[in-house]
């Protein structure tokens, strides 16, 4: 067995995986104290929600790339290497910075823990990689996006955050957040902080009715974007164009991102930059907001990996996700015969996920990710049978990726759908089978 002190960042930071994923702000507090406390320095646009927030994120980051500032974008998880998580200018951070930024954090986690106190968890540990990082390259704003929740997120130390953003509310770790839409709310309105302003794209009243108690509260100005209607112009695969008013009248707005659901976003990060330039002052020109936006790409999202054959890929892991991706095959390949290849965890809503997947397409390739709490291919085949699909079961993911191109001749398109785990390896064996990689 190596010494930790053998090993590179990444293997260094997964053996804090084993103190798994604890709520709470206790341990973050005390070691970024210990690191001198650079998160207070940054200046964070705060991102949580269920759905949305790392569309949202993106939309926001590019848009002050676009005016030539030097931003931050802090997401989580990563598709398909770990550096992902961590992006300053367009830039993952490097294999060097981030063996560097490692080793200064895990010293001071060594010093909390000799005096006796918890060991952080993984994405503690993570974050105040990032914290620091973004501090000492010197980024003028960090888009910050919320790993779990909000109240108890590591990423909650931000004391006053220049807009904090709650994007949709739904469903999703119930096991942690709450069993219903006012408790996720309430979990997720924990970023919201005294005096600074909140956006949000809830639509839920129940939600809603939390997150403005929350924001009163902290004498916060809310703005919501929920009866914001935005006029669609023109949508197919590689895009939408829209027009909207919020503060200003925005004609022929461009997203890359598809989906109703993205203009949805995109409209919801524009009101973010709307308090940006009005409340904090920030300079951002109306090219800046026109180009950032078309920019803006989430990986993994409804992404079309090729034309020939169409194969798109879509990192819908719960509920909500899969209604999007549903209304998306609705409104842009209706009539379609599709082939889906698709994988869980077996602790997602699976019968509601499969009733969704259901009305896409009758033909389905079951696999798995690679995660301990995976629902293993046969056992998916069984329930989409049982809903009345027809399933073919391979555990190894390359070998159900063949198979679907095998049979993509039968197919209108493939669309690979499920676990975060399962689409960031699919997304690298498509890049690797299309020579973009």
């Amino acid at each position: 067995m190596r010494l930790i002190n053998d090993m590179d960042a990444i293997a260094k930071i997964h053996e804090f995986e084993k103190f798994g994923s604890i709520l709470g702000l206790e341990r973050m507090t005390s070691l970024m104290h210990e690191l001198g406390d650079p998160q207070d320095d940054l200046k964070c646009i705060h991102v949580a929600g269920t759905n949305g927030k790392g569309s949202v994120c993106k939309y926001v980051y590019e848009i002050l790339e676009a005016q030539g500032y030097r931003t931050g974008l802090y997401t989580s998880p990563f598709l398909e290497v770990f550096n992902e998580r961590i992006e300053l200018d367009h830039e993952f951070i490097s294999d060097e910075d981030l063996q560097t930024y490692t080793d200064r954090v895990l010293e001071k986690v060594k010093v909390l823990t000799d005096r006796g106190e918890d060991s952080p968890t993984e994405f503690e540990v993570i974050t105040a990689v990032a914290f620091l990082y973004f501090k000492e390259k010197k980024a003028d704003y960090v888009v910050l996006e919320v790993g779990l929740g909000g109240i108890g997120d590591s990423t909650n130390l931000i004391k006053e955050p220049l807009v904090s953003v709650i994007t949709s509310i739904s469903f999703d770790h119930t096991d942690r957040l709450g069993n219903t839409l006012s408790e996720i709310a309430g979990n997720k309105a924990g970023i919201i902080k005294p005096g600074c302003p909140v956006v949000t794209s809830a639509k839920a009243d129940e939600a809603l009715e939390v997150i403005r108690e929350k924001a009163e509260e902290c004498g916060s100005e809310l703005y919501e974007t929920r009866d914001i209607n935005a006029e669609i112009v023109n949508e197919s695969l590689s895009g939408t164009s829209f027009d909207v008013t919020l503060g200003a009248k925005y004609i022929g707005l461009v997203i890359s991102m598809n989906g109703e659901h993205q203009i949805e976003n995109a409209v919801c990060a524009l009101k973010a930059i709307e308090v940006l330039q009005d409340e904090r002052e920030i300079e951002i020109g109306i090219d800046a907001i026109y180009d950032g936006l078309k920019k803006a790409k989430q990986i993994g999202r409804f992404e079309v990996m090729s034309n020939d054959p169409l194969v798109i890929i879509d990192g819908a892991h719960n509920p909500d996700g899969a209604r999007t991706l549903r209304e998306g095959y609705e409104k842009l390949l209706q009539g379609k015969k599709l082939l889906m290849l698709k994988g869980m965890l077996r602790d997602k809503d699976t019968e509601h996920i499969i009733g969704e997947f259901r009305k896409i397409a009758d033909d389905f390739i079951a696999t798995e990710p690679d995660n301990p709490r995976k629902l293993s291919a046969e056992e998916l085949k069984e329930l989409l049978e049982k809903q009345g699909g027809r399933a073919e079961a391979y555990a190894d993911n390359k070998a159900a990726l063949e198979r679907a191109y095998e049979l993509a001749d039968e197919y209108d398109g493939i669309i690979c759908a499920g676990s975060l785990y399962l689409i960031g390896k699919l997304r690298t064996l498509i890049r690797k089978r299309n020579n973009t990689l």
